[in-house]
């Protein structure tokens, strides 16, 4: 009898998560349009922001050169694209814009991604072929956030962060993209976000 109670438990709190993310509904809670751009990715092919419409799209900002948070963020962005892959999520891509134009060339920034276990390159984008003072208004006007090279130092001031664009353009969440906290990075939330997205669009 205690062990059927169990079962029934078990079944009774399986079904609740079932219909908790079935039910669950993506909610912005940003609202920032991305500013026209035309650059080149890591591949040497010429991407912009129209290229990339018509599906959701994760981005962050990295160099190559970085000695601090760039390195676990780009392994961070590897596990978010590892969850991906098991919901079977496919319609996205991930863009890393590089904060150093000048040092990253797009044989730096493949050489770069060339370190880290990619699940599937064909979604990344690593980008550069732009000034530094476009890539600082870029991060300002679109995503709100400070980029800046310093005068006597050649480690650029970013944010560490994950921006989820829809497919129209508008970034409509952000998330940390790196912490000394070992669960202070939400794999499963980005990737679910990025799957509900790509439903509800579906759906419209």
């Amino acid at each position: 009898m205690k062990k059927k109670y169990t079962l029934l438990v078990m079944l009774l709190i399986v079904s609740v998560l079932i219909s908790a993310c079935s039910n669950y509904k993506f909610k912005a809670t940003t609202e920032y349009e991305v500013q026209p751009f035309t650059v080149t990715n890591h591949r040497g092919e010429e991407v912009s922001l129209e290229s990339f419409k018509g599906k959701p799209w994760l981005a962050m900002f990295i160099f190559t050169n970085c000695t601090t948070i760039c390195s676990p963020m780009t392994y961070n962005m590897t596990e978010i694209q590892n969850k991906l892959i098991e919901r079977g999520v496919e319609d996205y891509n991930i863009v890393a814009f590089s904060v150093d134009p000048a040092t990253d060339s797009p044989e730096v920034l493949a050489n770069y991604l060339s370190r880290y276990d990619v699940p599937d390159e064909s979604k990344w984008h690593l980008v550069t072929g732009y000034d530094q003072k476009f890539i600082e208004q870029l991060a300002l006007n679109s995503f709100k956030s400070l980029v800046k090279m310093p005068e006597n130092s050649d480690q650029v001031l970013h944010a560490n962060t994950f921006y989820l664009i829809d497919e129209k353009g508008i970034a409509v969440k952000n998330y940390t993209g790196y912490s000394e906290q070992e669960d202070g990075v939400s794999y499963d939330t980005i990737a679910i976000d990025m799957e509900t997205l790509i439903e509800e669009r579906l759906q419209q």
